[in-house]
């Protein structure tokens, strides 16, 4: 290499490298696998790693303490290695420490030594000149021929081999060089891509691991897991490492769903579907470029194709195999991502020899695993990457070889897959009559093992071969209107509300009322409640025809079932008309004499008129205990959703929480967590945050977000989370409230529904400090007709509203309140508690303290923390107006700690602020404290609530105006207000105008 003439300047100071891309120069990042594409989308978070940056943290501590230290970060091709530096170099560059950063190359053991050293030392050179080699350029221009500038006398021969002696002085020169830069501040050194070292760069990395050892030095060195098969010279080199003080290991795993699911939303801008997130995650495992290659290639749910960039890449290691091992790979491929080595040998009918070398070659090449006695695709992108690229002929030949393979041995897949694995591999093999009763035989296995939504896709496949088999009818033994009736319950049950809907239009284009009446009242009714629960419309017109035709069909259990299916659907939409129906169910049922889950009726009657809730629980556990006995899953989860709900409402909440988790558990097992089960988990994270357990509610909330629950299923939780973000003061709260009211834009939403969305709409504003928008959603709320018929629901939102009038200072709003509270039941606690609450916030200055005081015992007797505590600030300035400082204190020391442990930070900030105003010494002591005002504060306050200006404030007091401006703006800044006008209505508010109480 030729130097640069010698007159040439310095180049100019590069930047921090902790604020460089790791792994390349200038501004081109490297992106771990996809080395030759250069343009792709990347997360810009970092997800999933703390324990990993915890420990590259903590080794960074130790170097700066002056203990060497060495982390090996290992991990397969794309799962976030360089990335994860990415992260710890800024964080390191932020803190002080210098960063150096070299690659090696993969030009093999033969390749240009010390590579990663000498980027490092070039980076050295740019930012500190030649100097920092202190004379010693001839000797590290074997590294950097570029300090062959020095003078001809000086310099090595270019040429002059490196022995072991003038090596070993090498290495100590830059172990001193190392030492040197890390004396000026702490040294970190990343060597990425260490299973394409040379030999050389090895050594060096060893001496100064082991040999020279440079205080306030970290080494970090990456290496790709998947490249270290057999016989690789980094296996012994590492284990050599690992014998050495100071070093450590950190190996980098895929990301969990969780992880997929945050770093979809950064590279999609949004919250991304459920769905989508269980399809890239079942399809890329975890892998993070994995992830951000299916993204970018299009829309993430159903993306049938492969990048071209990423399959090629995929292939790559695939056709550097021999021959024999590819047709065997092409093989397996055909099976699945698992794969049993008997049922490999059966397919591919090769000696048992010539399989096994093709194996074992595809083992060491990292493509496929052994694992519990099977085999499997080391990733299941690679298994996807193989089949795509079988002829047509092939792909049908193999699948229908993997068939009749499992079909004449089942137990050579896993237990209970043999009839999915059959209807799947005949289903690729375009065999449609095999295929459609493989597939309807597989449905009917699904079911008996609770795999609804499996059971739901085989019989749409089912539905989608009827056409293409004549004699489907015969061959299952069934017509097609039953086969669409038995996909819509499946739909139904896995929680597919509008596929759900969509099959119901066609079943009842098939069936004829009048020969089978309760065949197309049951289509009916379930259409009827899909509407509602889709938010289309009540579904009452379906409902009354499917009671019509229902009514005049044959007397029997199909009928008693159906009549008390109807009930439990109307008592939402007209609890007279279903008090009726339900009655008729149950004469029906007592003529018949035998067991039929009356679940339905009993909650329909439940439902109507002056709600016993106690004897309703005597019923439900009745309920329970029959439908436990008769092992019917569906009417005991039913009755564990309504009796948490029930639980919940009585104000009994850790039993409310204890039965929706026993509830959740048994949803889980029978496969209905999507339908009858989402609602218990919303319970069970109403309950929690009823209790104050808001972590535990949180989880819950996030498991439901996870299941993706269709309809207005999925309403409750995210109402709940929204509510609790906003409590909060959570970064994600405004997109939460967004989505939940989103709802109301909807046709129809039940009214126990949509009054706790008002609510939400109301506190979402207040705490925006959006007076205009909570007046409005106030308005819209109390003109909700069904607000006085649902007390439960109803009291909070007269609270609400009632914060909103005092706020604003709307004595309409306020009045239609009272009006409103004066009717409106109030049996439980909960509604006793906001009933006392609208009280107070309604009462006049006399009458405040004592109402605050009954509203405060009402919330402890129900016992919810955060209620209670926004209840004790409200109290508090009651007390202040009233001149209770004691009382004052003791209300905001109470509410402070509530607010800490449920990590209400608007709460918190509340209390403080109070505590400031009314001169507390601080929010958590008791006791009086000095006053927040001094005594010509005070005096300006007073005139200031007259309504007097700043001159004429000067006048009255004998002082300058620019002094009573300055009074002025001290005042509202201890207030914590923004203008005259409130701290005018602060003063009133907390009794700061009063004369000062003498000394006791």
């Amino acid at each position: 290499m030729t130097a640069p003439p010698a007159a040439a300047p310095t180049p100019p100071p590069s930047p921090p490298l902790g604020h460089q891309p790791i792994g390349g120069e200038g501004g081109r990042a490297r992106h771990g696998m996809l080395d030759p594409v250069t343009v792709r989308a990347a997360s810009s978070v970092l997800v999933g790693r703390q324990r990993e940056i915890a420990a590259l943290r903590a080794a960074l501590a130790r170097a700066r303490a002056g203990e060497p230290s060495t982390v090996l970060v290992g991990g397969e091709a794309g799962v976030g290695k360089t990335r994860l530096l990415e992260e710890f170099a800024g964080w390191a560059t932020d803190g002080g420490a210098r960063v150096l950063v070299g690659q090696c190359l993969e030009l093999g053991e033969a390749g240009l030594p010390f590579a990663p050293f000498a980027a490092a030392l070039r980076a050295v050179l740019r930012a500190d000149g030649a100097e920092v080699f202190a004379g010693y350029e001839a000797e590290f221009a074997r590294l950097l021929p570029e300090l062959g500038r020095v003078s001809a006398a000086l310099a090595a021969p270019a040429a002059a081999p490196l022995t072991d002696a003038p090596r070993g002085y090498l290495f100590d020169l830059v172990a001193e060089l190392f030492q040197q830069l890390a004396d000026a501040r702490p040294l970190v050194l990343v060597i990425e891509d260490l299973h394409w070292a040379d030999r050389s760069t090895r050594d060096l990395i060893g001496f100064l691991v082991r040999a020279a050892r440079p205080g306030r030095l970290l080494l970090v060195s990456t290496y790709r897991t998947d490249e270290l098969q057999r016989g690789h010279p980094l296996r012994p080199f590492l284990a050599e490492l690992d014998r050495a003080r100071g070093v450590e290991r950190v190996e980098l795993g895929r990301l969990d769903r969780d992880g997929t699911s945050a770093v979809l939303a950064d590279l999609l801008g949004a919250e991304p579907a459920p769905r989508a997130i269980d399809d890239i995650h079942e399809r890329t495992q975890g892998n993070p470029f994995f992830i951000e290659e299916l993204t970018v290639a299009g829309d993430p749910v159903g993306c049938a194709a492969l990048p071209d960039t990423l399959r090629d890449l995929l292939l790559a290691r695939v056709d550097r195999l021999p021959e024999p091992a590819q047709r065997v790979l092409r093989i397996a491929a055909a099976g699945g991502t698992r794969f049993a080595h008997h049922l490999l040998a059966e397919v591919a009918g090769l000696p048992e020899a010539e399989l096994e070398d093709a194996l074992r070659a595809a083992v060491a090449a990292q493509l496929v695993v052994a694992r519990d006695g099977d085999y499997e695709f080391r990733h299941a992108l690679v298994r996807e990457a193989v089949h795509d690229e079988l002829l047509p002929g092939e792909h049908a030949r193999l699948h229908a070889r993997f068939a009749a393979a499992i079909e004449a041995q089942p137990h050579m897949v896993a237990e209970g897959r043999a009839p999915a694995e059959i209807a799947h591999h005949w289903y690729a093999a375009h065999d449609h009559p095999r295929a459609l009763v493989t597939a309807r035989a597989a449905a009917c296995a699904a079911a008996d093992r609770y795999a609804y939504a499996e059971q739901r896709r085989l019989l749409e496949r089912v539905l989608e071969l009827w056409e293409l088999v004549p004699d489907a009818a015969d061959r299952l033994g069934m017509d097609h209107l039953a086969l669409l009736e038995q996909t819509v319950d499946a739909a139904v049950t896995a929680g597919d509300f509008s596929r759900a809907i969509t099959l119901t239009r066609a079943g009842l284009t098939e069936v004829d009322a009048d020969a089978a009446p309760l065949r197309a009242a049951r289509l009916l009714d379930q259409r009827g409640r899909l509407l509602a629960l889709l938010g289309k419309s009540d579904g009452s017109s379906e409902l009354g025809e499917a009671y019509r035709l229902a009514a005049g069909g044959p007397a029997g259990v199909e009928r008693v079932r159906l009549l008390a299916d109807i009930a439990a659907h109307l008592v939402k939409i007209d609890p007279q008309q279903a008090a009726r129906v339900a009655a008729e169910a149950v004469t029906d049922a007592e003529a018949l004499n035998e067991y039929v889950p009356l679940l339905p009726t009993r909650i329909a009657l439940l439902c109507h008129g002056e709600r016993d809730l106690e004897r309703g629980l005597a019923e439900l556990r009745q309920a329970e205990s029959v439908a436990r006995d008769a092992g019917d899953a569906p009417a005991l989860v039913l009755a564990m959703v309504y009796r948490s709900d029930v639980l919940c409402e009585l104000g009994r909440y850790a039993e409310s929480a204890q039965a929706a988790e026993a509830g959740v558990a048994e949803a889980r097992r029978v496969g209905i967590s999507r339908s009858t089960g989402a609602y218990l988990l919303s319970n069970r994270a109403e309950a929690l945050i009823a209790l104050g357990r808001w972590d535990e509610a949180e989880a819950v909330c996030a498991e439901a977000a996870r299941i993706d629950l269709s309809g207005v299923t999925g309403l409750h939780w995210l109402q709940l989370g929204a509510g609790l973000r906003l409590a909060r003061a959570h970064p994600g709260a405004d997109e939460l409230v967004g989505r939940a009211l989103a709802f109301l834009g909807r046709p129809y939403l039940w009214p126990n529904h949509r009054l706790p969305l008002h609510e939400l709409g109301i506190e979402s504003a207040l705490a925006a400090d959006d007076k205009v928008e909570a007046v409005r959603a106030a308005r819209v709320a109390l003109a909700d007709q069904s607000l006085p018929q649902l007390p439960r629901e109803g009291w909070p939102v007269l609270s609400a509203v009632a914060r909103t009038a005092v706020r604003v200072g709307d004595r309409d709003l306020a009045a239609t309140v009272a009006a409103l509270a004066a009717d409106l039941p109030a049996r439980h606690p909960a509604a006793r508690a906001h009933a006392a609450q609208v009280t107070a916030l309604l009462a006049t200055a006399g009458r405040a303290l004592p109402a605050w005081r009954a509203a405060v015992e009402a919330w402890r007797a129900d016992g919810q923390p955060y209620p209670l505590g926004r209840a004790l600030l409200a109290l508090a300035e009651a007390a202040a107006a009233a001149g209770e400082r004691d009382e004052v204190a003791a209300a905001v020391t109470e509410a402070t700690e509530i607010a800490r442990r449920l990590g209400a930070t608007p709460l918190a900030e509340a209390a403080a602020t109070l505590a400031r105003r009314v001169g507390l010494r601080g929010a958590g002591q008791a006791g009086p404290g000095v006053d927040l005002l001094t005594s010509r504060e005070r005096e300006v306050l007073r005139l200031v609530a007259e309504g007097h200006s700043n001159s004429r404030i000067a006048e009255r007091l004998f002082i300058s105006p620019k002094t009573a401006s300055v009074h002025v703006s001290r005042i509202i800044a201890k207030l914590g207000v923004t203008n005259r006008g409130e701290a005018a209505a602060v003063a009133h508010r907390l009794g700061l105008l009063a004369e000062p109480a003498a000394p006791r």
